[in-house]
């Protein structure tokens, strides 16, 4: 059997086919171009849907289910966007406005969720109790209990890169102050290292920033990495903010697993040790059996892989 999962984005549009066991047969991508009428993005969702069921050779009735992942607060009853701070969407019928260019079955839900979904599926399906946290352009979390995503009584649970880290700290996109996103997003992490950059100037920082022609959520890793004291400075600090989410989301929930997502993961073990150390020696943790605390594996797969799993 096949499924379709969209991961509706603020830059891009993913989609895949998808089997029953979670495998990918096909997936591509188009800009989302998201400050255009949202009715012009859903259009390519479904565009791009059918070029997909086209490029296997397949019909469209062989697809049983399409799921979608985006951000915001979704009613999953109903399909609706209730609200999106990041692509700017109010109470929009999001599966039934796509239905209208592919009659299936449609399911919606917010893109962590999916994400968090796709990974515990797909590799920790043994955890009662699974939380991923996503580093993107913000934070994004999802939690699953028993097998299914946590998504409390009005859709909105599970956001937990809005909780306070800093009391009167940075505005955050979602209005609020000191949010975990502020500290410890990619986002964040390119803002703190211009910081250093603009207050060093001796740092191996600025020669890689000359050589990829960019800041990147990856500069201050591979400064530090070759020994740049700024740049271990800058890693050291971004690690404790998201270290003291990461104690909040275990206090909280007693996660057998917490994963690690986004691009910033791929730091593996450079990243997450330090985080690990600091969650298991911090409150309430050192007295109890450890929450595994590991790098996410789908990566950018991921939200379409758990889009698909909401259809299934």
């Amino acid at each position: 059997m096949y499924y379709i999962g969209i991961d509706l984005g603020g830059t891009n549009i993913a989609a895949g086919i998808v089997t029953e066991e979670g495998k990918i047969v096909v997936k591509d991508s188009v800009p989302t171009l998201s400050e255009r009428p949202t009715d012009e993005i859903v259009t390519d969702m479904a565009n791009l849907s059918k070029k997909l069921v086209q490029s296997i050779g397949i019909e469209m009735n062989e697809i049983k289910g399409i799921g979608i992942g985006c951000p915001g607060t979704i009613d999953f009853e109903t399909g609706e966007i209730v609200y999106s701070n990041n692509i700017k969407i109010n109470h929009y019928p999001l599966a039934d406005k796509f239905k209208e260019h592919i009659p299936l079955p449609v399911k919606v839900d917010n893109d962590a969720n999916c994400a968090a979904l796709g990974e515990y599926k797909i590799n920790r399906h043994c955890a009662s109790v699974f939380a991923l946290v996503t580093l993107g352009t913000g934070v994004g979390g999802g939690v699953i209990i028993n097998g299914k995503v946590f998504r409390g009584f009005n859709g909105a649970a599970g956001e937990l890169g809005h909780m306070t880290i800093v009391s009167g700290g940075k505005m955050c996109t979602c209005g609020k102050e000191g949010c975990l996103e502020s500290y410890a997003s990619a986002t964040a992490l390119i803002s703190q290292t211009k910081d250093a950059l603009e207050t060093h100037k001796d740092t191996i920082m600025h020669g890689i920033v000359k050589k990829e022609g960019k800041i990147s959520g990856r500069t201050a890793f591979e400064a530090a990495k070759q020994g740049d004291e700024v740049a271990k400075k800058v890693v050291s600090n971004y690690e404790r903010y998201l270290a003291d989410g990461i104690v909040s989301i275990e206090n909280i929930f007693q996660p057998e697993i917490i994963a690690i997502g986004g691009g910033i993961s791929k730091e593996g073990d450079y990243l997450i040790e330090p985080i690990r150390e600091y969650v298991y020696n911090t409150g309430f943790n050192k007295h109890m059996t450890k929450t595994k605390i590991v790098a996410a594996q789908l990566f950018n797969d991921a939200g379409i892989i758990g889009a698909a799993m909401l259809a299934i």
